[in-house]
């Protein structure tokens, strides 16, 4: 293994930073400032993939040694784009929409090497599917736990569990954010093991 290099996480998403401290890695944040917007005709998983890299480069040149984590997710359901709700009435409206229904996620992790502009790229699906829910569970979760930054309106590491009724996927890391198998993958090909 080669010595350590610098690791920066490209996101100031909690959710992500809380990932990837279960590594037990040293690593810096840096907010990379992209807007997240997909273009016309693109896939979920291809706009995941094009926002996780664009995150990446952002930093880059703060940071020319690194070795930079990007990371993007977006989540859909019978063809239409979830969002982060924002509100209330936003989250309330999305998981009225999923009741019954199943949602796909498709979170991508870029893994960019300032040093030479390298990058390796794995896009991990999840597909979940919700429970027939009434407006009063509805109002309950959403007033509970106020989901209004993650797509879909459901923490499935938190009480939104509570919402799926199964969820299918290769790793369970993924849907909250930052797929940690991946990356653990991506970090040994980089020469960056996360065990010795």
């Amino acid at each position: 293994m080669e010595q350590r290099r610098k690791l920066v996480l490209a996101s100031t998403s909690q959710y992500r930073r809380g990932l990837l401290l279960r590594l037990g890695l040293q690593f810096a944040c840096a907010s990379p400032g992209i807007a997240e917007v997909a273009e016309t005709g693109e896939s979920p998983e291809a706009t995941a993939t094009r926002l996780a890299v664009l995150k990446a480069r952002a930093v880059a040149a703060d940071h020319p040694d690194a070795l930079i984590i990007g990371s993007d997710q977006v989540a859909s359901s019978e063809g239409r784009r979830l969002g982060k709700p924002g509100n209330r009435e936003n989250a309330i409206a999305q998981l009225e929409h999923l009741s019954g229904r199943a949602a796909d996620f498709a979170t991508a992790v870029a893994l960019l090497d300032a040093r030479d502009g390298s990058v390796r790229t794995r896009v991990v699906p999840c597909r979940v599917q919700f429970r027939s829910l009434t407006r009063v569970q509805i109002e309950d979760y959403v007033d509970r736990e106020q989901p209004f930054d993650c797509a879909g309106s459901a923490k499935s590491e938190g009480l939104g569990i509570a919402l799926l009724e199964s969820l299918r996927t290769d790793d369970p890391t993924a849907l909250i954010g930052l797929p940690l198998i991946a990356l653990t993958e991506l970090l040994a090909l980089a020469g960056q093991p996360v065990l010795a």
